[in-house]
């Protein structure tokens, strides 16, 4: 039996093998009238044997004395019970012992056997009494030779099939008792183990859904961040020389600065209103509070919905803007174009753009030849830059780099099923790879 709190303390109050002090108040109390009455019926039990009465009321004493010990040894009990029934003594002994032992967690075997052995005991007695009882009797009855037996088994029954079948429903129900407990216990330990595996699933989810907002912050504004750097490099290398030529490279920074912060308001926009739809309004919640989940769910929708995120049709605006610093690009298609799902062709679209991003960091003014491939259950793309060009007028742009460009490729292409590979090429140059399922 399993207890906690109050239950436990409560459970481990009582002296000796006494589980609380009620119950040991209670056994010592039945073992004073059990003593009494045994102390009372062992006097003319020792008239009846010829020894001192003194004896017979110490005899009475001791065996009535045993219910003390009915909790530890209820065994024990009942088979003092059986052995003084012969003195035609111990009435509460007997009953308060069967009770005992019909009620412990003795194996039912054990328990029939003893309550036959009392019951024998009882109606032998019984039995031998009445018959005593009718033999010295002046009045002979008439109702038969049936009575006597009647009367003994019905006494005998009396005597042991109620507190039997008493301690046989007590000990059923509380062995259902400390079942449910233990099963409550169980499920608090179940339930206690699931909601720590719950919070470790959601501190995961938080950090899954960290990584892909920070990987779509950096694919929204990375690349027209790095082309307003290349533009920038280019106006202050020609400004002089040709003022018409930095005219127009400040009006491409203008306006991949403007198309930049579209972006990004349009981001933020979307995380706040992913935030906000399960808030009160006006309620003021701490930008580290906001939550992880709803934002990227909020992103993962937005670049889902048709029209809201890039697609392969793009891809020459995308080049053009390449080729719009002095990047050469060579853009080649395989097979008959067709439509894909949203996140398929956004992200073929994220792997190309951060590969030219790539190109423009590490290898300016290097020949870029972009490659698709449109397959039968497949998309397959390839950006391969030739070693950079050291007379390069964008050479000095002196691009930072996060190093998280080609991580957020391949968690985006591994996410959907498919392969990256990157890596340099034997010329010198930088290679990236990737095929996504079309499915």
């Amino acid at each position: 039996m399993t207890t906690t709190g109050d239950d436990h303390t409560e459970a481990r109050s009582g002296p000796w093998w006494w589980e609380r002090r009620r119950s040991a108040v209670l056994d010592w109390s039945l073992a004073l009238l059990s003593a009494l009455e045994c102390s009372v019926e062992g006097y003319p039990f020792a008239q009846d044997a010829g020894i001192p009465e003194a004896a017979g009321v110490a005899f009475g004493v001791v065996a009535g004395s045993a219910l003390l010990w009915r909790r530890r040894w209820p065994i024990a009990v009942v088979l003092v019970s059986i052995a003084i029934a012969p003195a035609q003594m111990g009435l509460l002994l007997t009953v308060v012992g069967l009770y005992t032992l019909a009620a412990s967690e003795l194996p039912r075997r054990i328990i029939a056997a003893l309550a036959g052995m009392s019951l024998a005991g009882t109606l032998v007695v019984t039995l031998v009494r009445a018959q005593q009882d009718t033999a010295g009797g002046e009045v002979e009855l008439s109702v038969g030779d049936w009575f006597v037996p009647f009367v003994s088994i019905t006494a005998s029954l009396g005597v042991t099939a109620p507190p039997l079948l008493l301690g046989l429903y007590v000990g059923a129900r509380r062995r259902l008792m400390e079942s449910l407990r233990e099963r409550a216990d169980s499920l608090e330990r179940e339930l206690q183990l699931l909601a720590e595996r719950a919070e470790e699933r959601a501190e995961w989810a938080r950090s899954e859904e960290r990584t892909r907002i920070a990987r779509e912050m950096h694919d929204v504004v990375a690349h027209r961040v790095s082309l307003m750097v290349v533009h920038a490099a280019a106006l202050q290398a020609v400004a002089r020389k040709d003022p018409e030529k930095a005219v127009r490279n400040a009006a491409l920074v203008g306006d991949m600065g403007r198309q930049a912060l579209t972006e990004l308001r349009e981001m933020l926009g979307v995380l706040r209103s992913g935030d906000g739809a399960g808030r009160r309004p006006g309620a003021s919640v701490p930008l580290a509070a906001v939550g992880a989940a709803a934002a990227a769910a909020a992103v993962s929708r937005a670049a889902e919905e048709p029209g809201e995120g890039p697609c392969l049709s793009e891809l020459d605006e995308l080049i053009g803007q390449s080729a719009a610093t002095g990047l050469v690009v060579d853009l080649s298609v395989e097979g008959e174009a067709r439509a894909y799902a949203p996140e398929v062709e956004q992200t073929a679209y994220r792997v190309v753009q951060e590969a030219l991003t790539n190109v423009h960091k590490h290898a300016a003014g290097a020949k870029t030849y972009v490659r698709l491939a449109h397959r039968a259950s497949e998309i397959a793309m390839q950006v391969e830059n030739e070693p950079p060009s050291e007379s390069s007028s964008v050479s000095s742009a002196r691009l930072p780099s996060g190093g998280n460009g080609l991580v957020g490729m391949k968690e985006r292409v591994v996410g959907l099923g498919g392969v990256f590979v990157s890596g340099p090429t034997d010329a010198g140059g930088f290679r990236v790879s990737a095929v996504i399922p079309a499915s």
